[in-house]
């Protein structure tokens, strides 16, 4: 990536040589010519505490590191990704504070850098705790590409910190800048939600499910999972891990049936595992629990898990891609025991069966309707 502040060679987490995604876009690229642009002629906006929320990949902190930044990241991938970023071009590793959305914020911004999440939720319940640290003099400049910045993306900016406009696109790119005014009364922050299941839907039925902003169908039950929750296995007393657990149905489900399994929740994402967590401490299921944020089951030790629980992503953040899906796979036939079984619930069209047959050697069909399938496969020695 090249900028005034250098060129930074960078690269996504976990590497792969293969990737052809790159670790920046053309959003990055327009934010870093903005501050420099104003570092000329007014002097650097960039004096005081400088914090960067939702930086994808860790390029932005990595390009502005001489400022001492503190990058806020919902995701265990982003932050080992600016971990490396940061060895990969000399930079100490003190020199960029690591948080994650569930951390404190600071207790004083004076520049607010924001990627543009996703999802709007996450936005929104960022910047209502990032507030009280904002002051009237605070620079705030978000940035993302033109299709992930909506008119509803404006309007959280401008309820939470102030009058807000957006830029001219470059590259189909675009940037937002609020003026924050601390005078102004701010709305409640309702995350977490909670939502009770409907019946018919297994152990489950009825509990209360607890989602932080961001995580996947945070008010509701998707029909992916209702589908998984109808056809998961008996677990008895085994080692279960609800991989990719968003917010911990399948797992808390497998724990109230199977109050003798140990169960591992883990996601790449701090507010996932903090919801999960809270799913399963809401069921008052007594299965033994635990609760990682790690890159799918990195880890985990070889051939020590029984059932892997899997509903797989196919975006990584705007694009679609199996990557993830690929690693999630691979990472649960190393993990998993002789004899020890995936099962995956997933789109049709997705075609995971021709997946794992190459990792495992074949696959089973246990159930499917016009949109899912589920699939089991089984470790062989």
């Amino acid at each position: 990536m090249k900028s005034e502040w250098g060129e930074p060679v960078l690269a996504r987490f976990p590497e792969d040589p293969r990737d052809r995604l790159r670790a920046w876009d053309a959003s990055d690229e327009y934010l870093l010519g903005h501050l420099a642009e104003h570092r000329r002629e007014l002097g650097g906006p960039l004096s005081g505490a400088v914090v960067v929320l939702g930086d994808r990949w860790g390029a932005l902190v990595t390009a502005l590191h001489a400022h001492r930044p503190t990058q806020i990241t919902d995701s265990y991938l982003t932050r080992e990704a600016t971990r490396a970023n940061l060895a990969r071009n000399g930079v100490e590793p003190g020199a960029v504070r690591l948080l994650t959305t569930r951390d404190a914020p600071p207790e004083r911004i004076d520049v607010l850098l924001v990627r543009v999440p996703k999802s709007l939720a996450l936005l929104e319940d960022q910047l209502l705790r990032l507030a009280p640290s904002v002051h009237a003099g605070t620079v705030v400049v978000g940035t993302g590409m033109v299709k992930e910045i909506h008119t509803s993306t404006l309007e959280v900016f401008e309820r939470v910190l102030g009058p807000t406009r957006t830029s001219l696109a470059r590259k189909k790119a675009r940037l937002i800048f609020c003026s924050p005014d601390p005078a102004r009364e701010r709305p409640a922050n309702p995350w977490p939600l909670s939502h009770q299941l409907p019946d018919g839907v297994g152990p489950v039925s009825g509990r209360t499910v607890v989602s932080h902003a961001g995580v996947f169908c945070a008010d509701r039950l998707d029909i992916g999972t209702r589908f998984f929750l109808k056809h998961l296995p008996d677990a008895g007393s085994r080692r279960v891990v609800d991989l990719g657990c968003g917010n911990g149905i399948v797992g808390t489900a497998v724990a109230l049936a199977a109050p003798g399994a140990h169960v591992l929740f883990t996601d790449e994402s701090f507010q996932a595992v903090a919801s999960a967590e809270a799913t399963y401490r809401a069921s008052g299921a007594r299965a033994a629990a635990e609760f990682r944020v790690g890159d799918g089951l990195a880890g985990v030790p070889d051939g020590s898990v029984d059932l892997v629980l899997n509903n797989p992503p196919f975006h990584s953040h705007q694009a679609t891609t199996d990557a993830t899906a690929w690693r999630m796979f691979t990472g649960a036939r190393r993990a998993l025991r002789p004899g020890g079984e995936l099962w995956v619930v997933g789109n049709r069209h997705l075609g995971y069966h021709v997946k794992l047959r190459r990792l495992f050697g074949s696959s089973e069909l246990v159930a499917s309707d016009p949109k899912f399938v589920v699939l089991r496969a089984t470790a062989g020695k």
